[in-house]
Parts: structure tokens; C-alpha cells; sequence
């Protein structure tokens, strides 16, 4: 599946409707097990209240940015697939929102097995600790990847970047690698490109 970072979704039908329309097209199975599957998202993403409300857009006053966004990742998991591509699932959104959406996908990886994939700007700290792996890219290439929280930053640390305790990892890591700092520029050319390449975890 893959979750696009603006919301296409009909604004003339409700969220109900939405998850309905593409269970008939994504699916096989009875009408009824196809309506079981879309009552179960609905549940699952907490948009009982909204479910007879309409989606809305630039002509209809409908559901928040939040729960567009809850709804178009939902209907991307009608299929039920393995894997699933989110591109900036939380632009756009305030921090609880934002924390509320990474929470499902981290549920969903772990209960169900999925592999799930986001490319996100600037995650607050508390949505950064969710993260099972990392990848950080450097003027189009890999310099980091392994996995998140501690891990990261332990490894930064011992190359000569540390991480102060009171920073926001995320924040740390997009200084490294945007810094004007011809020193610190010049570190990240000769030594992460060339030396240290890619950094492999293994483990799950």
C-alpha cells in the first residue's frame, strides 16, 4: 500500500462510504465480510463518531486534517498488505494527532506483522522513541542506517557528534547533516561517504 502525503479522498461521501467503496474494489468476499472489514478500521482508527460524517474538501465542510489522514491510511489497509509506504504521514498535523497516527502504524507493524515504511520531517522526540529502525540520507546518500533511539545516537556520539540529553534526537541528526559548518561539512564528505557507508542491524 502507499499512503501519498496529501489526502485523495471523494469529499461527497462519508467516511463510512469511503471505507465501503474501497472494500468493493480492493476485495473479494460477501457484502457482508466486506463491511465487517471496513467497520473494523473504522474502529481500529477511532472514527466511530465520524464514521456517517462526510470526508469534506474545498466545497464540503467535513472531518479534521487528523482524521482524513486516519482515513486515507485505513483505506490503504482494506487489501490487508504486507507492506505499506507512507510518504510524511504527519505533515500537516499538530503533535497529538501526529503521535496518535505513528502509535497505529507502530500497533499495526507489531500485531500484525507488517513492514511499514514513512519518510517523516522532523518527528517530535516522543513519535522518534516509537521508531524500530532509522535511515538518514546525506546529499542523496545513505549515512546512517540501524536502528532508532538510543542506538543512533550512541553511534553519532562515538564518531565525535554528540547528542546533548535535553535535544530531540531528530533535531540533533537534521543539524549534523544540514549545518553550514565547512568543518563539520567537510567531516560528513570525506568520512560518512566514503568510510563509513552504511551501518546494518541485523536484528529485527
Amino acid at each position: 500500500g502507499y499512503v501519498l502525503q496529501s489526502d485523495i479522498l471523494i469529499e461527497f461521501l462519508t467516511v463510512k462510504e469511503t471505507l465501503q467503496f474501497g472494500a468493493n474494489l480492493k476485495i473479494k468476499g460477501t457484502e457482508e465480510q466486506k463491511q465487517q472489514r471496513a467497520d473494523k478500521l473504522i474502529s481500529e482508527f477511532k472514527l466511530e463518531g465520524t464514521e456517517n460524517t462526510l470526508v469534506g474538501g474545498q466545497f464540503v465542510k467535513g472531518i479534521s486534517g487528523g482524521q482524513k489522514k486516519r482515513v486515507n491510511i485505513a483505506l490503504e489497509l482494506i487489501s490487508d498488505p504486507p507492506v505499506l509506504f507512507l510518504d510524511e504521514p504527519t505533515s500537516g498535523l499538530d503533535s497529538y494527532t501526529s503521535e496518535i497516527v505513528i502509535k497505529k502504524l507502530d500497533e499495526l507493524a507489531k500485531q500484525f506483522n507488517k513492514t511499514i515504511i514513512y519518510v517523516i520531517h522532523q518527528p517530535s522526540s516522543d513519535i522518534f522513541k516509537q521508531m524500530d529502525k532509522l535511515m538518514l540520507l546525506y546529499k542523496g546518500k545513505t549515512i546512517y542506517y540501524g536502528g532508532a533511539g538510543q542506538t543512533a545516537v550512541d553511534y553519532f556520539g562515538k564518531i565525535g557528534f554528540k547528542c546533548e540529553t535535553d535535544m530531540n534526537p531528530s533535531d540533533f541528526f537534521m543539524y549534523i547533516m544540514q549545518s553550514k559548518n565547512q568543518e563539520l561539512g567537510s567531516y560528513l564528505d570525506t568520512n560518512y561517504l566514503d568510510k563509513v557507508g552504511v551501518v546494518i542491524d541485523s536484528k529485527r
